[in-house]
């Protein structure tokens, strides 16, 4: 594993508790990082914390990302805990119901929108100003392939991660002026505790259309994170970065 130099930054990681995040937060700590855990689920996000402490600097942060107030309050206690945060990983989020557009729950619709879209808006919203003083950040906005393709039964899901591909290009080119880096990524699935909100035949249609055969891994995520959260990223701003082994190049 080659070791990015992360020394000295602060890393929030939302959704930092299990899954991929938990993984970002693995490889940021392996690269000297101090990391927040930012996670809704407390009992969870502090038993994280724990299992990761021999790593490095780590913090538990309950938070819910689709109330703003509540994250200014985070970002208030994860400098004071650790130190400014250069780092911002938008990773929270739900894969929402399975089932067609004229079916679809108007109020699941809401909650998804609110986790997956408004909780990365939120987040920038409050980081970015404490980025902006200083001239610098590094901003990794976990989307998905279905934001590019869009996958059928699953319209919530796939709106919002649209929605965070067309606001990291437009926060991207707001901030091309300063050392502040804005891309993102955008994963085939992973076998992580999203596909408990899914159906059967949904995760083997997400497979089917995979050419390397397989799912994603969620170190090779991290991997890929960890170098766009990292200073050698140093022109590259508004990117897509495609985690769909093979499903779309572009």
């Amino acid at each position: 594993m080659n070791r990015i130099d992360l020394e000295g930054r602060v890393a929030v990681v939302t959704g930092g508790a299990q899954g991929i995040g938990r993984a970002v937060v693995e490889r940021l700590l392996d690269s000297g990082a101090a990391v927040a855990l930012w996670d809704r689920d407390a009992a969870l996000v502090e038993e994280t914390r724990q299992a990761l402490a021999a790593l490095g600097r780590v913090a538990a942060v309950a938070v819910d990302v689709t109330d703003y107030a509540a994250v200014e309050v985070a970002v208030g206690q994860t400098e004071s805990d650790l130190g400014e945060i250069a780092i911002l990983v938008n990773n929270a989020g739900i894969a929402g119901a399975t089932v067609p557009l004229i079916d679809y729950p108007l109020e699941e619709w809401r909650r998804v929108l609110a986790i997956d879209l408004d909780g990365v808006f939120h987040c920038c919203r409050a980081v970015v100003p404490g980025m902006q003083r200083r001239g610098y950040g590094r901003i990794v906005n976990v989307a998905s392939i279905a934001g590019k393709e869009g996958n059928p039964n699953a319209c919530a899901y796939s709106a919002a991660k649209a929605g965070v591909i067309a606001l990291t290009k437009s926060l991207g080119k707001e901030l091309a002026g300063a050392d502040i880096a804005v891309n993102c990524v955008t994963p085939a699935a992973a076998r992580t505790r999203i596909f408990d909100q899914m159906a059967q035949h949904h995760i083997d249609y997400m497979l089917s259309k995979i050419p390397r055969g397989r799912f994603l891994e969620v170190g090779e995520a991290a991997a890929l994170i960890a170098w766009l959260a990292s200073a050698e990223n140093s022109f590259t701003t508004g990117g897509v970065f495609d985690l769909s082994g093979g499903r779309a190049t572009y």
